[in-house]
């Protein structure tokens, strides 16, 4: 599952892409776009060091003209949020004919929706934890009271609330007790007009990022996430010193391979394409659990992603211009 050094012979010679002109696209309106921002200026350095001829754009209403008028050899979408991963942007640039790095639009979509890529994942025989997709009108119409005690009498404690729709931590909160439970919905409720409660499953937290060079989709070595305040929250993810990583994740290597395996059934049973990435709960038993799958990883300077490319021994930007020209072959 994880490249050895003669696999690493499928990424491309910067010679072979130098020729390739290159759109990173980043920001958005999302509520991530400082951390979309990060990852896109990342990305173009990354892209440039390798001898590409690489732009960076935000994506905006100049953006569709630019595209007429000089349109780019292939697309590195850097965008967090619905704007890069509810899969409308990638039906626009497929409009446009212009190709992209990662998934098509359909894929972007199932899997940004966390109840229905749940669904999929369970109909496919890949753990994931129980859970219970409210929508707020739902949850007033109903009484809150009464749809709270349901969910904790059908789910037990403790829970993980987090938006359906959403990522970077932001609106999701451990509940370790009734009495908090409502006030994790408010504070759910504030980014996404439906909450995903889920079953809480102790254990280890790690991140698995798939990527396909041209032979096939591989799980790059596992990243073990340890926050110190034991939630991988927005400010754990993205504030120095609040979390320590280990590459390759501290895992019996039976274990490891499990959670590779699942990480790719993951990424093939939702239809992904070029790279994603898997974020699993190792139980104490040793069994992997998707929690959700992420189609534009970060890439900023503690993302995931990157760490599990330099843990893999594969240069980030000779990884990313592979990426780009296997893209750029997909122009209609």
């Amino acid at each position: 599952m994880v490249p050895t050094a003669a696999d690493r012979s499928v990424v491309t010679d910067p010679a072979a892409t130098a020729d390739l002109r290159v759109l990173v696209l980043a920001g958005g309106l999302s509520y991530e776009r400082d951390v979309s921002l990060r990852s896109g200026r990342r990305v173009l350095d990354a892209l440039r060091a390798v001898g590409m001829d690489a732009e960076l754009r935000d994506a905006d209403v100049a953006l569709l003209p630019a595209l007429d008028a000089d349109p780019p050899d292939a697309v590195v979408i850097a965008l967090h949020g619905a704007t890069g991963e509810d899969g409308s942007l990638r039906g626009v640039l497929d409009l446009c004919g212009i190709p992209y790095v990662g998934c098509d639009a359909r894929a972007s979509r199932l899997a940004w929706d966390k109840p229905s890529a749940k669904a999929v994942l369970r109909e496919a025989g890949i753990p994931t934890p129980d859970w219970v997709a409210l929508p707020h009108d739902r949850f007033s119409e109903l009484g809150a009271v009464a749809v709270l005690d349901r969910i904790v009498e059908r789910l037990g404690l403790p829970l993980m609330v987090k938006p359906t729709q959403g990522g970077s931590g932001l609106g999701a909160a451990v509940v370790r007790d009734a009495a908090s439970l409502p006030a994790a919905m408010v504070g759910c409720f504030a980014y996404d007009s439906t909450a995903l409660v889920e079953r809480y499953v102790p254990g280890m937290d790690v991140a698995v990022s798939v990527v396909d060079l041209g032979d096939g989709p591989r799980a790059l070595p596992a990243v073990e996430i340890v926050p110190r305040n034991g939630v991988y929250d927005y400010a754990a993810r993205y504030t120095a010193g609040r979390t320590t990583w280990h590459t390759p994740a501290r895992l019996a290597p039976e274990v490891a391979g499990a959670v590779a395996d699942v990480a790719l059934a993951a990424h093939t049973a939702l239809g992904l394409r070029d790279l994603s990435r898997v974020d699993l709960i190792v139980d104490s038993a040793g069994q992997p659990h998707v929690l959700e799958v992420n189609v534009s990883p970060g890439m900023t300077e503690t993302s995931l992603l990157p760490l599990a490319v330099q843990a893999a021994g594969l240069d980030f930007g000779r990884m990313l211009g592979t990426l780009v020209a296997r893209a750029a072959t997909r122009r209609p």
